[in-house]
């Protein structure tokens, strides 16, 4: 999306032959003896074009005041288009008196999207509703819900993609009491799980037996190491780290150089970027901190790991990538290991291997501690001896071996 807005004159306007754009995808088309005002964007890989009035009955501000909201709804994963009709059915059912599901559940997504961690998510909500909730709920008044049609959205995907369902269950439970806040129904939720769903549903971990990421054998690791040194590119030097940090993908690939000490040997997770929401200190190895040294800085982008596009970390998918190159992944004729499974082989080292306390892991993974009165109870999260562990995992991981051979299948395992 262009940068530089706001470049026509209501001058340029009147007198145009031409389409003409104001930037940011905002555009004026002379049809016959209107000026037509346009909005085009694209959504999912598929171009659109919406709609804003005519000139002058939308004057040069109005227009542009309309195509920054909208540009809004876009980056939070909504189509404009669909949106204006949500909003425009809303206003008709506003004067009957209650909105309906669809309309609240996309106020819900925008009042709350900038509290997400991410653009996807936003995208997810709106896709699992419009798939599940919108044909069988979404023209309903929220006030006129009822668990028969909450069932009815749930079971036919309850056991079959159970995952999925829960998902859905908790967004169904979500609107409806954003509902009941803005006082459009009562305070009974009919999606709501504890207490209600859950006399009536099998409880998910009944239902689907949960799917692990494939895990390479701990004993392999220093062999794909070497192999993995020997290759180039910032892929390549993400995984590594990603394996000698026993971090996440995402929050290796959203690291930033602000982020990282390298003179203290750590690395500082901010808590939005962690899945617990939590802040999360790293101990750095000196092989992670070589990796570091060896890394570029490019001026404008403040990536640790940066990817093709200016100021863009390397994509989510370029270690999978990485590793997929070399025979892993589904599929793969070595195995079908991914890299969030170098967490479990982390955590299968330090269990047999290593002599750390299990507790040491478990912070070392960033894992929430399950039992409530152990959790109130910790106030620190044992960084000396987290530091003394990497640095271990570290050997372990460089250590010499033979000649690169082949690697065994792998099996799965979880973190």
């Amino acid at each position: 999306m262009a940068s530089n807005i706001h470049r026509l004159t209501d001058r340029q306007i009147k007198n145009a032959a031409k389409p003409l754009s104001d930037g940011g995808n905002l555009w004026v088309y002379p049809q016959g003896k209107a000026l037509n005002w346009i909005l085009r964007y694209t959504l999912q890989g598929r171009a659109r074009e919406m709609g804003l009035g005519a000139y002058p009955a939308v004057s040069l501000v109005a227009a542009r005041k309309a195509a920054a909201g909208y540009r809004d709804i876009l980056k939070s994963g909504v189509d404009p288009i669909d949106y204006r009709d949500a909003q425009a059915k809303a206003e008709a059912i506003k004067a009957a008196g209650v909105p309906t599901f669809t309309s609240v559940a996309a106020r819900f997504i925008l009042a709350h999207r900038r509290g997400w961690s991410n653009a996807k998510h936003a995208r997810q909500w709106c896709a699992t509703l419009k798939t599940y909730a919108r044909p069988i709920i979404g023209t309903k008044p929220v006030d006129q819900i009822t668990t028969e049609d909450v069932l009815k959205v749930l079971k036919p995907i309850w056991n079959t993609k159970t995952e999925t369902a829960k998902r859905v269950q908790g967004r169904l439970e979500n609107v409806l009491d954003f509902a009941a806040a803005h006082k459009w129904r009562d305070q009974s939720n009919p999606a709501r799980w504890r207490g209600h769903l859950d006399k009536l549903l099998p409880r998910p971990s009944r239902v689907a037996t949960v799917a692990h990421h494939p895990a390479m054998d701990y004993q392999d690791v220093p062999v794909f190491m070497v192999e993995l040194a020997g290759k180039e590119g910032v892929s390549a030097l993400a995984l590594r780290f990603l394996i000698l940090t026993a971090c996440r993908t995402g929050e290796v690939v959203g690291a930033a150089w602000s982020e990282i000490d390298l003179t203290a040997a750590v690395w500082t997770i901010p808590a939005e970027r962690m899945k617990a929401k939590r802040e999360h200190r790293v101990p750095l190895s000196d092989a992670a901190l070589t990796i570091l040294w060896s890394l570029p800085r490019i001026a404008g982008n403040p990536y640790v790991f940066p990817g093709a596009r200016h100021g863009r970390p390397v994509s989510t998918m370029a270690m999978l990538q990485q590793m997929r190159g070399m025979g892993y992944g589904v599929g793969g004729d070595r195995g079908n290991a991914v890299p969030h499974g170098f967490r479990s082989a982390f955590r299968d080292w330090s269990g047999e291997v290593s002599s750390f306390p299990r507790d040491v892991c478990e912070m070392a993974l960033a894992h929430v501690i399950e039992n409530k009165v152990e959790a109130a109870y910790r106030r620190g999260d044992l960084f000396a001896k987290r530091a003394a562990m990497m640095d271990a995992w570290a050997e372990w991981c460089i250590r010499p071996v033979a000649p690169v051979a082949e690697i065994p299948a792998v099996r799965a395992r979880t973190a």
